[in-house]
Parts: C-alpha cells; sequence; structure tokens
C-alpha cells in the first residue's frame, strides 16, 4: 500500500514524497505544487456536507485538473466528484444512496472526456457492502479491468474497523483486479493488515488532527512528513475481518 498524506497548504508539499490536496486549495495558486507525487481530490465532503452539492461545473473542475496535469508532473491522479453515502449526507441532500451511486458515476461521465494527460479516478460509494457491490454493477464496463478506484464513506467508520474491513473485503471479492484507494483513514485503520493488502493506496489528514489535540502545529509540515513516515514504518495488526 502507498500512502498519500493530506496537506493543509500546497506549499509544503515540496517537503513530501507523496501528497493529497483538495482542489479547493490550488484553485488561485500559480507556482509549482513541487511534490514527488501528488493526487488531487475534488473537496467532495466540504461540498456536499456543507452544500449538499458542487457549486462548481464538471467543465471548471476539469479545467483546474488540466491546468495542473500541464503545469505539474507530479499530479498522477485526480478523484472524480463523487457523492457520499454516510446517513448524514443523505439526509442532508434529501436523497438515496442508489440516488448518489447514479449522481457519482454521471459526474464521472460528464468529466471523463474533459480530462486530459492525468487519470481521473472512478469513486466507488455506499454504506453497507452489498452497496458497494451494487455500485459496481452500476458502473457496467466503465471500470477496466486493474482500474485504481477510490472507496468513499469510509473515513468517519476508523473507530470501527471490521466495517472498513468488510467494505472493502466485499469489494474485492467481486473485482479481486481493482486496485482500491481508501479516503482519509486514520491509525487504526491503517495499523490493520487487512485493510493493507485489500488496498494500493490511501490518505489521510489525521496527523493534523492529532497535532491539534496535542497542542502542536496542526498546520506545521513536518507534522504531515511524520505521520507519513509512521504509516510507511508502522508494524501492522491481525484484522478483525472473518
Amino acid at each position: 500500500m502507498r500512502f498519500f498524506v493530506g496537506l493543509h497548504q500546497p506549499s509544503d508539499a515540496k517537503h513530501i514524497d507523496r501528497a493529497f490536496i483538495s482542489v479547493n486549495r490550488v484553485r488561485s495558486r500559480k507556482k509549482q505544487i513541487g511534490a514527488g507525487s501528488w493526487i488531487m481530490d475534488s473537496g467532495a465532503f466540504t461540498e456536499i456536507a456543507t452544500y449538499g452539492r458542487y457549486r462548481s461545473t464538471v467543465e471548471d473542475y476539469a479545467a483546474e485538473i488540466n491546468r495542473w496535469a500541464i503545469a505539474d508532473s507530479g499530479l498522477i491522479a485526480a478523484v472524480s466528484q463523487d457523492y457520499m453515502c454516510e446517513p448524514f449526507i443523505v439526509a442532508k441532500t434529501g436523497l438515496s444512496v442508489e440516488a448518489h451511486q447514479w449522481l457519482t458515476i454521471e459526474r464521472y461521465d460528464a468529466l471523463l472526456p474533459l480530462v486530459k494527460n492525468v487519470y481521473l479516478m472512478p469513486v466507488l460509494q455506499g454504506y453497507f457492502p452489498s452497496d458497494y457491490v451494487r455500485h459496481l454493477g452500476m458502473y457496467g464496463d466503465r471500470l477496466a479491468a486493474g482500474a485504481w478506484v477510490g472507496v468513499g464513506s469510509v473515513c468517519k467508520r476508523n473507530t470501527n474497523v471490521a466495517t472498513i474491513e468488510h467494505v472493502l473485503s466485499a469489494i474485492k471479492s467481486a473485482r479481486p483486479d481493482l486496485r482500491l484507494h481508501a479516503f482519509g483513514l486514520k491509525i487504526t485503520a491503517l495499523a490493520s493488515a487487512v485493510v493493507r493488502d485489500l488496498l494500493y493506496t490511501a490518505d489521510s489528514m489525521a496527523w493534523s488532527f492529532a497535532a491539534r489535540r496535542q497542542g502542536r502545529n496542526a498546520n506545521d509540515w513536518r507534522e504531515a512528513a511524520a505521520f507519513s513516515r509512521l504509516i510507511d514504518t508502522m508494524p501492522v495488526q491481525t484484522g478483525w475481518c472473518l
């Protein structure tokens, strides 16, 4: 599993080998990012949780992806604009989980022909393991063999790692070829041998929350770098997934 550490400040990426940065942090930036490699996040959680929708169009997001794909060769992927499926998010939009899944696919379909020279990462959404398997079927033949695919709506489940294991296991059982990326995992999940074995990549900004709780600088790139090293070198534990 390759780990991409989440950053508040794009200017800090020059200190990081693998970074995960929201499009909302780079929209007005002119200078190069400078990371060894980085993934652009669509800012989906902020947009849907706060506004119940995307304020920007697919054309706007695609233009931002393409701008950085040309300006900075370190950009290796951009996450499609998905719709999360946690109960409080579904309550925010007033739609169903299945409606969020279709909206996620519609947004991916609209972005795909617009994005140039960088990989657009599709996202699987759901809440229960069976939801994610259904979403695989809804994607149809869009997900090629070996596709690198995000797994959404898992970041709020870090206190119950077994639920994350079950979701990932269900997806891999249905499509063992897929290379899975998990968004926003914390140490409790990243310490699971099951989770790490099922993932190709993951990201997290848990270092910032930990620094704030412990009275340190929650925006210091050194905290991010130390967290990234910890994830890369930490021992893993036997998982809870049976």
